[in-house]
């Protein structure tokens, strides 16, 4: 698993789970949310494969987010998720690669509202104005993460092969096909190296000798 999501920060565990309890918070940083907006968001979440969420779960999340410290820098959990809707965006922008079906759809509809002025929590709110994104990136993640782990291995191997031939990566021809081709080949040489390892030479059972 690539770097950018072994050490996953966690958004705030009010948003894991289905609410419960009486919904009496709907305020962020000023901000009022707005009853249709949040079904509107709600709608695309299970679009995406997330669950609904509640007014007093976003706005208890953004409060448990709005610690004191610089209001111009967001949580290390929603800077972390910016970066996976930056690595979606790079994956459908570099027209060597070819995403997987079932993960086109979805990248795409992260990318376009990740870019919306229309979303639920306006962008400038201080520290959690992009709490929105982060939440649907969440809820995507499951249908994503593989396909961007590949496609972030891809950019690796792409550089590797370009250097070897004396090219810089983006005037290098590499795509998808290629970059599977090379992965086979690594894991059978892995798998022959293996297999040295662990043999020997000798028969299983050698004949004992003697010295008389």
């Amino acid at each position: 698993m690539n770097a950018l999501f072994s050490s996953s920060n966690p958004l705030p565990s009010i948003l894991a789970k289905p609410f419960e309890g009486p919904a009496r918070r709907r305020c962020i940083n000023g901000f009022q949310l707005d009853t249709a907006e949040v079904d509107r968001f709600n709608a695309f979440l299970a679009r995406v494969g997330g669950h609904e969420l509640e007014t007093d779960q976003l706005a208890s999340a953004a409060r448990e987010l709005c610690r004191p410290g610089r209001p111009d820098t967001s949580p290390p959990c929603i800077r972390q998720r910016l970066r996976w809707i930056a690595a979606v965006e790079q994956l459908l922008g570099d027209r060597q690669w070819q995403p997987a079906n079932e993960a086109t759809e979805t990248a795409a509809a992260i990318v376009d509202y990740a870019r919306s002025r229309d979303d639920l929590i306006p962008d400038w709110l201080p520290m959690v104005g992009r709490l929105d994104d982060a939440i649907v990136v969440e809820a995507a993640w499951p249908v994503l993460a593989a396909e961007v782990d590949d496609y972030l291995d891809y950019c690796r191997v792409r550089s590797q092969e370009a250097r070897m031939r004396g090219h810089r990566p983006s005037d290098y021809s590499f795509n998808r096909a290629d970059y599977e081709q090379v992965r086979f080949e690594a894991a059978v040489l892995a798998e022959h190296e293996r297999r040295i390892r662990e043999s020997s030479y000798l028969s299983s059972s050698p004949a004992m000798f003697r010295v008389h």
